[in-house]
């Protein structure tokens, strides 16, 4: 396999959940959500696993020991500047898989797919994405005349046609290494919210020439994540239906 190093971003405080446990930790089906999402990057041959941790880092780190290693944003400003706290790892991996720790229904088989879509390919980045009923809040997907991807438009910055898209950014992403930390280098905070927007790296390198494909996957169920209780319940009750069809 390539050289892939998961980074499983972490540092969220999760204030919605009402509790003194860090976010990622709260649990679904026995396991907390980032142990969820560790195991399918693992599972997929993924060797290197790297937890951007921050709010409660201790906790993360003393829950996870020494399955993961750890960088910590002091500051939250963003995906983008949550991953650049990894910039490190840019130098040591052929290509980033970037994850979340509070979206533990991502699969094992939808990261292998858009691994090997990435290699096959020849891409410089792969968005996963996918089609859901009510895309309200979510980062559209934005295709080109060609099917390929155009960019990305978040749910307030969307005009009427754009909203109608069904097919969603799920935050998630392989880059190719060298690729992503050149378009990080160039990142900007000039928006209303003073924050780095991992998003704009890929406006970075489409505008460099560089190739983005989008994986969508067949179950949408995989890019939910959960931030209040309701939610974690919603992914409790996924992941027993799983469970339940894998010993049928």
């Amino acid at each position: 396999m390539i050289n892939v190093t998961a980074l499983i971003l972490a540092a969220g405080e999760g204030k919605r959940m009402k509790s003194d446990k860090a976010k990622v930790l709260h649990q679904v089906c026995g396991k907390a959500m980032i142990e969820w999402v560790y195991e399918a990057a693992r599972n997929a041959g993924i060797g290197r696993c790297v937890a951007v941790v921050g709010h409660k880092a201790e906790q993360v780190m003393e829950y996870m020991g020494d399955k993961v290693e750890y960088v910590l944003q002091q500051q939250r400003l963003g995906t983008g500047h949550a991953v650049m706290q990894a910039r490190s790892y840019m130098d040591k991996a052929g290509y980033i898989l970037i994850l979340y720790g509070d979206a533990p229904l991502i699969s094992t088989k939808t990261i292998k797919e858009s691994i090997n879509y990435l290699t096959c390919e020849r891409l410089h980045a792969v968005v996963i994405s996918a089609d859901v009923d009510d895309p309200a809040g979510y980062g559209r997907i934005v295709r080109d005349s060609s099917g390929g991807f155009k960019k990305i438009v978040e749910h307030r910055d969307a005009d009427e046609t754009e909203r109608a898209i069904r097919e969603i950014n799920s935050g998630m992403y392989i880059f190719s290494s060298a690729e992503l930390a050149e378009a990080l280098d160039l990142l900007r905070s000039d928006n209303d919210q003073g924050e780095y927007y991992l998003t704009d790296t890929l406006e970075i390198m489409l505008s460099k020439g560089y190739r983005i494909g989008i994986f969508k996957t067949g179950d949408s169920d995989e890019v939910l994540g959960a931030n209040d209780q309701a939610q974690l319940e919603q992914i409790a009750a996924i992941l027993e239906r799983r469970m339940d069809s894998l010993d049928a």
